[in-house]
């Protein structure tokens, strides 16, 4: 347990020196993520299928580029389990891009299991931030707890919630996210100049 402390300390110290070095590179990434998060909240159904699309495009490229890898090498260890991983990368893409509701559906199943994943990990990184990041720690947390209010939201309204859900839910995350960098990034801005002025 002796040796666990010191890691975490280190960890602590790297967190709060990478936003004091870093602070408005991390105050322009909170806020542009604010705005696009304040502009998916206000238009969930066009979010929910600019995400489908998007996503099924990264599928597409992801795949054709595989493929395209597969047959310019010769001897590919796992040859058939490399075609169909690929094959399927594109015909995923093809569907989400084609057919975005349904598209939209699946893709907000995966995401709330997602989110409740980051909630739980970014409320756990929050209370154990708490003592290095005194003023900001709170904003992880409740960015923690709002991701995981907004699944179980998601889970009790199935399925009528699914074609709204995934934009708002990209948009309630985004804001709370980027409101808890921004927060940080002060924070990291203030141990900056009091740093200067020693």
């Amino acid at each position: 347990m002796a040796e666990l402390d010191p890691t975490l300390a280190d960890m602590q110290r790297a967190v709060a020196n990478a936003f004091s070095a870093h602070w408005r590179l991390f105050l322009f990434q909170g806020v542009v993520m604010v705005i696009l998060g304040v502009l998916a909240i206000c238009a969930p159904m066009a979010a929910t299928i600019a995400v489908d699309i998007y996503v099924g495009w990264l599928f597409l490229i992801s795949g054709v580029i595989g493929l395209v890898a597969l047959v310019s090498t010769h001897h590919v260890h796992a040859f058939v389990w490399s075609l169909i991983t690929a094959a399927l990368s594109i015909a995923v893409g093809v569907l989400l891009v084609l057919r975005p509701i349904q598209g939209a559906i699946t893709l907000t199943l995966v995401l709330t299991a997602f989110f409740i994943v980051e909630g739980i990990f970014q409320t756990a990184l929050a209370v154990a931030s708490r003592k290095v990041m005194a003023g900001t720690w709170v904003w992880m947390l409740v960015s923690g707890i709002a991701d995981l209010v907004l699944a179980a939201i998601i889970i009790l309204g199935w399925p009528g919630t699914a074609i709204w859900a995934l934009g708002l839910l990209v948009g309630v995350n985004l804001l709370t996210s980027g409101w808890a960098i921004v927060v940080a990034s002060l924070r990291g801005r203030g141990m900056s100049h009091a740093s200067a002025a020693v």
